[in-house]
């Protein structure tokens, strides 16, 4: 799979680590853990739209934009991470942000929220949940576009084809690692949310022949809900790289478990999770996305899905800064998380 015919930025330097978690995994019992730490890519301080990003901000200065508009939650690391790629390449950043929780927006909040004005952001427009955010990122590119910018859009989580590509690119980069290692995976555990790191490993992995299997984990939605927006987004990345494949049904597996009681609303299953990652290996889990992933490992491994002599590698997606607007509920008992 080419990916050089496609404009690429580059913000990191070389491939994520992989590392072997020997006190995590005798504290769970088994399987054997590994994590693959996209959470040290580069721009500030790293994560999954990263890799999104160079593919996204290649387009967009290919195109000549001056200003990205882009949209998440009120703790977004999609938008944090778009506006230090844009405070990289010298262009304006403005944003949509949309309440999913009723008041959860605040201008003097910590976490992400105050790295959005450490950073600069040049506006934010908050909308109600459930508002159509495509319609909003409009309404905003066309207030630049009036003031003489030249604006590019890029969708929630970096997740369409162009940026689906990012994962493609680590599925090649993955496959390359476990080489060099002489060590194969049984399983590759992934949040599945907007669907563009899910859907582009499914389709790095396929178009590379790669056959490991990848096991998804809702962050937001249901498998019903969630296996077609991944199934529709491999396919839009196989289909912009010319490569004749059509994604297969089973291609496409996620649980829907550990997401609830709401996209972003803690649960005890996330606090166990990040308390137990920090406190056996040093290492930061985030309350919205990866404390929810690792809780799905966490508990399909209690529930036999993973065999003790499995290698799961866990990819961790970053968002550790988040941790900051959390900090009473995830130091706190996991019962008080409900």
């Amino acid at each position: 799979m080419d990916l050089s015919r496609f404009p690429r930025r580059r913000y990191s330097q070389g491939p994520s680590p992989i590392e072997f978690l020997p006190n995590f995994t005798k504290a769970l019992g088994g399987p054997r853990v590994w994590i693959k730490r996209d959470d040290m890519l580069g721009l500030a301080p790293g994560g999954n739209k990263t890799r999104k990003l160079e593919f996204l901000m290649g387009d967009a200065l290919a195109k000549g934009a001056d200003t990205l508009v882009t949209c998440g939650a009120p703790q977004s690391n999609h938008c944090r991470i778009t506006l230090a790629a844009a405070v990289k390449e010298g262009l304006k950043c403005r944003f949509v942000i949309e309440e999913r929780v009723p008041g959860s927006y605040k201008f003097d909040a910590t976490g992400n929220q105050f790295m959005y004005r450490l950073l600069g952001v040049e506006a934010v427009t908050v909308v109600p949940g459930g508002s159509n955010m495509a319609e909003a990122m409009e309404k905003v590119a066309q207030e630049v576009r009036a003031s003489g910018g030249k604006p590019y859009i890029i969708p929630g989580g970096g997740s369409n084809a162009i940026g689906g590509l990012g994962y493609v690119a680590c599925a090649q980069e993955l496959q390359q690692q476990l080489l060099q290692m002489g060590q194969s995976m049984d399983h590759f555990v992934v949040g599945s949310g907007s669907s563009g790191t899910h859907g582009g490993l499914v389709a790095g992995f396929l178009g590379n022949n790669i056959q490991i299997p990848l096991v998804g984990i809702g962050v937001s939605r249901d498998p019903s809900d969630q296996n077609p927006l991944v199934h529709k987004e491999a396919q839009a990345i196989l289909d912009l790289l010319g490569v004749k494949i059509q994604v297969p049904a089973e291609a496409v597996l996620s649980f829907g478990d550990w997401w609830r009681p709401k996209y972003s609303i803690p649960n005890p299953a996330m606090v166990e999770a990040v308390q137990m990652l920090a406190r056996t290996e040093a290492i930061l889990l985030d309350p919205v996305y990866t404390g929810k992933i690792m809780a799905g490992l966490i508990g399909l491994s209690r529930k036999g899905y993973f065999k003790p002599t499995d290698n799961v590698l866990f990819l961790h997606t970053g968002g550790a800064t988040a941790l900051h607007a959390y900090e009473s509920v995830v130091l706190g008992d996991p019962a008080d998380a409900a």
